[in-house]
């Protein structure tokens, strides 16, 4: 009997029990009936040591059209090549290739030609969208709408079930506090909150209601864990930190992912005081499995077991794979070490075979989750591959995206929005025109003709095309011959100036950790030249991190922030620099004054010598060139509307341990346009065992208010919101004073008091 016949017919220790309060919902997602559980035992009692490790390695598909280089270079392994290794059973699963066909093809030989007849899963990178392309995550976690994160997660598994992917190794939930880090423009910034919201919201939109629906991807957060705080903001470096912080900053956004029904989990390529993550049991099998009842499968990161010889951790290979399967990491990715070795690590008695059948049992659970055993051809239909890419809807929501993720840092004069008639509009700088400049970083099928850049969506809303005249003034990253002067007398032609500036999309992303987070010098300098022109400038900045502003690109009239906005790029910043839309996004991250100051965040703890405004500036926490402050901090963003918060009323100045406090503000649009104004709950525990921090974001609301139209808003805030992780791992409350703020952002508003008895 074939495996879908056979399917058809059947039709370690647990010392630290400290919880995260995460405010999940339960997953809609279980694993299937014991009958199902006898079907795979069944299936790992008749395998091979061979064949078993060959259900725990995944390789890159290098024989179909695969993504641009997202990986070290690898030897290439051939198409017949391949394929022998399919039939041999040395491979679970395929990834960075796209393509219904050529993944029919291996799956046919998966289920037919092998011995165990056990279906393949095909894999990729789906950050950030599929074909259409929605903002970098950073971005979009700008927007600060839940409701949106989970559409665009829902649409990009959508377009990837269509050309052949099962699996997206998304979305990345590490908290991420140094700007120098590249793959902050991959996760949702600098708050654990913000970060656990985005989490659940991008998790059930990847998996859905269905995990075995053909139009589902299996999610995989990462990186499993704390690779947010590397060392420097160096990529691949070392964590060092106290398991409590470990637990209070960087674990809750894994933890809601799982709460919200994610079955696999991508471990770190960074070690945590000293021990690497793939092959660390205390995260993989102490808090993932022991405590968090975790059920999915682990992969690693690239090559991340092989790595664990250059960590100093692992004497060679054959140690590598060892101490990894020992540690709690199913599946290795690349390397190819656990079909090496793992056979003999078995046979020695060094790896015990229950440890190796676990790993095993937890694939093919995964596998059975998706459905594979019932359709081994799930979401590998090639009528959908072209009908199902770059649809209106798709489109739409890209554009959607794109307007609701652009940050308005200033806006002095009110000098936006600008109209589309009677005004000459200079559009200046190396991004203006460039589409390969839209997409940004893991962007791994991307689709650059269909890319709409800013020049493209101004012109397509304004009224004359003679109103709109354009001058690169720069490369990216290189001076360019005349560009300046031309540039120049583009300004003077114009009324306004519309200068687009930043880093170049490669700049961020993996391994592109910077020293210093700036403009390139070339750009700086015709910034500089076109302010000398006196004309009224507006920036637009594409960039995958927070910037060190300065000179006339910090100096200008208006700065919008554009990070990498996708598909619609040009067309939803178009509808925000017109007026179609009034700008909603908010910082996740904090805009340093200089780079010197990284890590920078807003919800550092109080020192004992904090700086106070109208305070002496020396033996303060502070820099000598800078006050340690944010030039914007997190939460912060405009509107084309003036948003008066009034007095923050609380239910009660003093609640119980069982109790919960509600606390409420009258928002008033005292301007002419509707807004939607994203109102942030934020607390500090005044006094505790544990210094706290500075103020802590608990709640948010998205809040759409009319021109001239008051609104009450209210959040419900309980004493388990009020914990913290303690030394001794375990998570609650304190008795003590809090201070509570309703505001714009993590620096604003007036504080009122209360206590928790």
């Amino acid at each position: 009997m074939t495996i879908l016949e056979n399917n058809l017919a059947f039709s370690r220790r647990s010392f630290l029990m400290g919880s995260i309060a995460a405010g999940v919902f339960s997953p809609k997602i279980i694993f299937a009936k014991s009958k199902d559980e006898d079907f795979i035992d069944n299936l790992i009692a008749n395998m091979s040591l061979e064949e078993k490790a060959g259900q725990l390695s995944i390789f890159a598909d290098n024989t179909r059209s695969n993504s641009i280089a997202i990986n070290p270079a690898q030897a290439k392994v051939g198409k017949d090549a391949l394929i022998s290794r399919i039939k041999n059973g040395e491979i679970g699963a395929l990834f960075s290739a796209k393509g219904a066909k050529g993944a029919r093809e291996y799956q046919k030989i998966a289920i037919t030609q092998t011995k165990s007849k056990i279906p393949l899963i095909f894999g990729a990178d789906i950050i950030h969208g599929c074909t259409t392309q929605f903002p970098i995550p950073l971005g979009e976690s700008a927007s600060f709408d839940i409701d949106l994160c989970e559409r665009t997660a829902k649409m990009a598994a959508f377009e990837a079930t269509a050309v052949g992917i099962q699996w997206t190794f998304a979305p990345m939930v590490d908290v991420a506090r140094d700007q120098r880090w590249g793959r902050v423009a991959e996760g949702s910034g600098e708050d654990p909150y913000l970060g656990i919201k985005l989490a659940q919201a991008r998790v059930k939109g990847f998996q859905g209601n269905d995990l075995k629906s053909e139009y589902s991807v299996l999610s995989c957060p990462k990186h499993f864990a704390a690779y947010g705080a590397v060392q420097g903001g160096m990529d691949y470096n070392t964590t060092e930190m106290s398991e409590a912080t470990l637990r209070d900053l960087h674990l809750p956004p894994f933890k809601a992912a799982f709460d919200a029904g994610a079955l696999s989990v991508m471990s770190s390529f960074n070690d945590i005081s000293g021990v690497p993550s793939t092959a660390n049991p205390h995260l993989l099998t102490d808090i993932l499995r022991d405590e968090w009842g975790f059920k999915g499968l682990v992969v690693s990161d690239y090559t991340a077991d092989d790595e664990l010889i250059h960590h100093g951790y692992a004497a060679d290979g054959r140690d590598a794979a060892k101490k990894s399967i020992l540690a709690g990491c199913d599946m290795s990715m690349e390397s190819g070490l656990y079909n090496k070795y793992l056979p003999d690590l078995v046979k020695s008695g060094e790896v015990p075979l229950k440890v190796v059948d676990e790993s095993v049992r937890r694939v093919l659970r995964v596998k059975q989750a998706l459905g594979l055993f019932e359709n081994p051809y799930r979401s590998l239909n090639e009528a959908r591959e072209l009908k199902d890419q770059r649809t209106k809807e798709a489109i739409a929501l890209s554009r959607e995206a794109a307007r609701k993720s652009a940050v308005l840092l200033k806006n002095e004069n009110n000098i936006l929005p600008l109209p589309k008639t009677g005004k000459k509009i200079a559009l200046i700088g190396p991004f203006a025109s460039d589409k390969y400049q839209t997409l940004g970083t893991w962007t791994i099928f991307p689709d650059f003709d269909n890319a709409v850049t800013l020049e493209k969506g101004l012109r397509a809303q304004i009224s004359s095309q003679d109103l709109i005249k354009t001058a690169k003034g720069s490369h990216i990253t290189e001076a360019m011959d005349g560009g300046i002067e031309e540039a120049v007398q583009t300004a003077k032609w114009a009324d306004v100036v519309v200068l687009c500036v930043g880093e170049p999309e490669k700049f961020s992303g993996e391994s592109q950790s910077r020293v210093s987070i700036t403009i390139p010098q070339p750009q700086q300098e015709l910034a500089e030249a076109i302010a000398k022109t006196g004309k009224p400038v507006v920036v637009v900045l594409s960039h995958g991190r927070a910037l060190e502003l300065s000179g006339a690109v910090k100096n200008a009239d208006a700065i919008l922030c554009a990070w990498f906005l996708g598909s619609e790029h040009g067309n939803g910043l178009a509808d925000l620099i017109f007026g179609d839309y009034s700008p909603q996004g908010r910082l996740p991250v904090s805009f340093p004054h200089f780079s010197g100051q990284q890590p920078y965040y807003y919800n550092h703890r109080i020192t004992g010598r904090p700086q106070q405004p109208g305070q002496e500036r020396f033996y303060k926490a502070r820099y000598i060139e800078t006050d340690n402050t944010a030039l914007y901090s997190f939460g912060h963003g405009l509107t084309y509307s003036e948003i008066e918060y009034g007095k923050v009323e609380l239910s009660s100045p003093k609640i119980g341990m069982n109790e919960d406090l509600f606390a409420s503000c009258i928002i008033t649009n005292k301007g002419n346009r509707k807004v939607r104004e994203a109102v942030q709950l934020y607390i500090h525990d005044m006094v505790a065992s544990i210094t706290r921090p500075i103020r802590e974001l608990k709640a948010f609301e998205l809040v759409e208010i009319d021109a001239g139209q008051s609104k009450k808003v209210e959040f419900r805030i309980g004493a388990p919101e009020l914990g913290f992780v303690h030394n001794d791992l375990k998570h609650y409350p304190e008795a003590g004073k809090f201070k509570l703020w309703i505001a714009p952002s993590s620096v604003t508003g007036e504080a009122v008091e209360f206590e928790l008895l």
